[in-house]
């Protein structure tokens, strides 16, 4: 089978395509013959080496988190019945060798989430890491929902920051799938049409001095969950226009690591703070948005493509280098390499 594959940390030029032998999977785990696998901005960095000393895990890697396809062959201890079925993955890099840069990859089963046959393996590849951080985003406040369902969050103002990326997009889908209102933070005209595809009720520049007031001319009372992609930049803006007992989710660090924040000010609101990372995410939680996302797959709140507000930008397997310098290079929508 053919692989996409890198032995040492650096840019998109350290890919190989390569020949691989077949893997059989192992009790427990199912093979996957991959349609199309996801990029993401941490494929990127842990391309390039994201622990910090340039080292890699694995004296070989295979990238890619996400991908979408169909279960061929399963392992010990499995029902017989998977083999057919149609799969969205999730995390298949995640502490291993094997991402889903390949046509077969092997991996637990928990992490092949059936797929709707009505439902595109372009979707099933843009679901995993933008759709579970968006999922947990959403369900972390205090006073919201644990989990994530129609009606759950009627009555409440979502303001997802950077709503014309793969998890802004996710988490304005869901929050509308929810019920709540959702505003929208981009930077452009042109994203600002992505994001009221998306279902965005208001969308609002951030670049303009008057944002602030922007939002809370929509949100009188402030909004209750922000889903935050930039939040040492957006820190004042934030303060703004949060709504006491308000909560901000932060998934991102783009704008800087360092956060400077009013504490006084933000403890007479009860305002809190709640970082996500997906990958560590409890398993109970994770368990829950899996469920969560796949019950809002089922109900068709999750469409990609630009008529849908998240632009596709296609790729061939032997392409990943490319493909992989699209994300880093800040690619507006979602990149896919076609692995089948």
């Amino acid at each position: 089978m053919r692989a996409v594959v890198y032995s040492q940390a650096g840019g998109p030029e350290v890919f190989r395509v390569v020949e691989r032998p077949v893997p059989e999977p192992g009790p427990g785990e199912v093979r996957v013959a991959v349609q199309v696998s996801g990029v993401n901005p941490t494929d990127w960095k842990a391309r390039r080496g994201s622990g910090g000393d340039g080292q890699l895990p694995f004296s070989e890697v295979v990238p890619n988190q996400d991908g979408a396809g169909t279960i061929d062959a399963v392992g010990a201890g499995l029902h017989p019945a998977r083999v057919g079925e149609r799969v969205w993955l999730w995390e298949a890099a995640w502490q291993r060798a094997d991402g889903t840069a390949q046509e077969y990859v092997v991996l637990p089963e928990r992490q092949a989430v059936r797929l709707p046959d009505a439902v595109s393996f372009d979707v099933g590849a843009s679901l995993g890491i933008p759709a579970l951080t968006a999922h947990r985003c959403l369900t972390v406040a205090e006073l919201g929902p644990p989990r994530l369902a129609p009606s759950v969050l009627a009555g409440q103002t979502v303001l997802v920051a950077g709503g014309a990326g793969a998890v802004g997009h996710a988490a304005i889908q869901l929050a509308r799938w929810g019920g709540a209102r959702v505003i929208t933070t981009v930077s452009s005209d042109e994203k600002a049409k992505l994001a009221h595809a998306a279902g965005a009720d208001h969308v609002v520049n951030y670049r303009s001095s008057e944002a602030a007031d922007q939002i809370r001319g929509l949100a009188a009372d402030g909004v209750d969950v922000l889903v935050e992609v930039a939040p040492a930049a957006n820190a004042a803006l934030d303060a703004a226009v949060l709504a006491a007992n308000g909560t901000v989710a932060v998934y991102a660090t783009d704008g800087g690591n360092d956060l400077d924040l009013g504490v006084r000010d933000l403890m007479s609101r009860n305002i809190r703070y709640q970082f996500v990372l997906v990958y560590t995410v409890p398993r109970a939680a994770k368990d829950q948005a899996l469920a969560d996302v796949s019950a809002a797959v089922a109900d068709g709140a999750l469409p990609v493509g630009a008529q849908a507000g998240l632009p596709l930008h296609r790729f061939a397997l032997e392409q990943a280098a490319e493909a992989h310098a699209s994300v880093e290079g800040g690619a507006v929508g979602k990149v896919l390499i076609d692995v089948g």
